[in-house]
């Protein structure tokens, strides 16, 4: 038996309740391992906006706003004000509310992108990533003597520390294409106004949307 109609909270079996994280999704089917039910939902991509502090991503977010409304575009620091991650397990918690919140937005057929800096090694080691199609990743980059520049003038952080570990982050995304086995692409903002970055972005998301 199939329901294809209803479904938002998609943890959540409608026929027996059981609402752990036990589903098994096969293409856009769930099937819920206590009593067989089936049902369909929405299987979309969902997209990381990652980079260094500094880089721009917040910026680009609200641009990439401003010029379209195909896509929900959300920060993922909205998570650390309730959960305050410290650890391993707590981060990876986090990314499950990130994957738990977007596949319940997709049902409305909305697609969301998420400015994220930290976890990206985890997005392929969570139950949430088996009910998106892919995995999008687009890393923001740029010369080092700009991020620095971003950071002081822009978000006046003077903590060298601080400074130095994002332009260590931010070469890490230069010079490889895979963090962990999460793969992304980068796009080079060194020069370009955030009007621009934004419009490069959306380009690169038209180029990768599709759904199941």
């Amino acid at each position: 038996m199939y329901e294809t109609e209803g479904i938002i909270l998609l943890g959540i079996c409608s026929n027996c309740g059981n609402h752990e994280w036990d589903k098994e999704v096969t293409g856009d089917v769930i099937t819920c391992p206590k009593c067989g039910y089936k049902w369909h939902f929405k299987k979309k991509p969902i997209y990381f906006l990652t980079g260094c502090s500094g880089i721009g991503k917040t910026t680009t977010a609200q641009k990439l706003q401003e010029i379209t409304e195909d896509y929900v575009v959300l920060d993922a620091d909205m998570f650390y004000n309730i959960m305050s991650p410290q650890n391993e397990e707590k981060n990876y918690a986090m990314v499950e509310q990130v994957f738990s919140l977007t596949k319940n937005i997709n049902q409305a057929d909305k697609t969301v992108v998420w400015t994220m800096a930290g976890n990206i090694d985890k997005l392929h080691h969570t139950y949430g990533a088996r009910f998106f199609s892919d995995i999008k990743v687009l890393a923001l980059t740029a010369d080092a003597e700009t991020i620095r520049q971003r950071m002081i003038e822009g978000r006046g952080i003077t903590d060298e520390g601080w400074i130095k570990g994002s332009i260590d982050y931010n070469e890490y995304f230069r010079t490889h294409t895979k963090l962990s086995d999460t793969e992304f692409e980068t796009l080079d903002c060194s020069n370009d106004v955030p009007e621009k970055v934004a419009e490069n972005v959306l380009e690169w998301l038209k180029n990768n949307t599709y759904t199941y």
